[in-house]
């Protein structure tokens, strides 16, 4: 029996607290994490069930916006209630937490396919948990900027649009302002993309679809994503696009036909040696409070290879991307980004966009033709 969504009258006022949901199986951590929550004026606990059981049975009465969902759990399973609790609940915000571990990668990326909003890399401990500020950040940042984003309905506008899923999620309404830049003449002939939250669904959509491109130009990815992550993502994106695509390594020749991906916790660079691009891996601080950071990427490239270079920047919190972006326009090359519609943040698209770097903002379904059609000489 299909579920019933919750009626349209469960939509939070105006200026209300995003209402959150904890599901955990430890109880410290469930207590750890809502006391975070409760320590923000426009966020609120309404529940704390350990399972994805007892999740389901207080859906309902605690009429969340947002839920924190561990993965392994007893009775059902984060990866197992996560469709259950989309098909109920109608804009709902689910948000993983999982440990560092390759299996919970795995299942993580899983999760996001599944249409989880995103996940955040939990301490494997209590202890660690407490004193996890880059972990306390991140959670809180992404419940408040996920949560606002979604809670309010647009009319014809859908989560299925920013999915694979097919589920009734509603996005908040536009905001966009932006003038775009004529293409330059130049044909690219290098191809660099950065995103972060919703970018693993939208990466590997994107390769999919770019075979024309992939196979006779390298293909640089920066996806904000710790270590570990990051290596299960580049073996799911070799799966999509059917492309060598590996970790970067420091040092190694950037080639045609191969994609590379920022690992977790460096910055990826290309530089020159002896004539030759190749891939300079740093241990530097954060950038944009992220690490691996998508400016540093955009802005070498823009300086090795100049008006060759495209760049995309998907669905992201914040504003990396621009500064490299602007270094990309600037050198002659060309700036892609992912409209609001279809992005599950418009953060760092909409900052390029709106700092006039951009040439197209496309839906995420066109931004593959749009990028294949530009390497085969399109120049509008």
């Amino acid at each position: 029996m299909n579920a019933v969504p919750l009626p349209s009258n469960t939509m939070p006022l105006p200026g209300t607290p995003i209402r959150v949901m904890v599901v955990d199986d430890a109880v410290v951590v469930r207590g750890i994490l809502a006391r975070w929550i409760d320590q923000e004026s426009d966020l609120k606990t309404v529940a704390t069930p350990r399972s994805g059981r007892e999740a389901m049975e207080e859906l309902e009465r605690a009429n969340p916006d947002v839920v924190v969902l561990d993965i392994q759990m007893p009775d059902l399973d984060g990866i197992s209630a996560l469709p259950l609790l989309l098909a109920k609940r109608r804009n709902l915000v689910v948000i993983i937490v999982s440990s560092l571990t390759r299996a919970h990668a795995e299942l993580s990326l899983k999760a996001l396919s599944l249409g989880a909003a995103d996940c955040v890399p939990k301490p494997d401990s209590s202890t660690a948990i407490l004193g996890a500020k880059d972990f306390r950040r991140d959670l809180v940042e992404k419940i408040r900027t996920l949560g606002a984003r979604f809670r309010a309905p647009v009319l014809g506008r859908t989560r299925s649009s920013i999915n694979t899923q097919d589920a009734p999620f509603t996005l908040a309404p536009l905001k966009s302002s932006y003038t775009l830049r004529p293409f330059s003449a130049a044909a690219p002939r290098i191809l660099v993309i950065g995103a972060s939250t919703g970018g693993p669904p939208a990466l590997t959509r994107i390769l999919a679809r770019i075979d024309a491109v992939s196979q006779t130009a390298p293909v640089l990815i920066t996806q904000h994503m710790p270590a570990t992550f990051t290596t299960i993502l580049a073996e799911h994106l070799a799966r999509a696009s059917g492309r060598p695509t590996r970790e970067a390594t420091d040092g190694e020749t950037v080639r045609a036909g191969s994609i590379y991906v920022a690992p977790g916790g460096r910055h990826m660079r290309v530089t020159r040696r002896s004539g030759t691009a190749v891939i300079a891996l740093d241990d530097g601080p954060q950038i944009n409070f992220c690490k691996p950071a998508v400016d540093p990427l955009f802005s070498s490239a823009a300086q090795v290879w100049g008006s060759w270079v495209l760049g995309v920047i998907l669905t992201g919190m914040g504003s990396d991307g621009t500064r490299g972006a602007v270094d990309i326009v600037a050198a002659g090359g060309n700036l892609i980004a992912q409209d609001e519609a279809s992005s599950v943040v418009w953060g760092m698209p909409g900052s390029a966009a709106q700092a006039g770097v951009c040439s197209a903002v496309l839906p995420l379904d066109r931004i593959g033709p749009k990028i294949v059609g530009l390497f085969a000489g399109e120049r509008s």
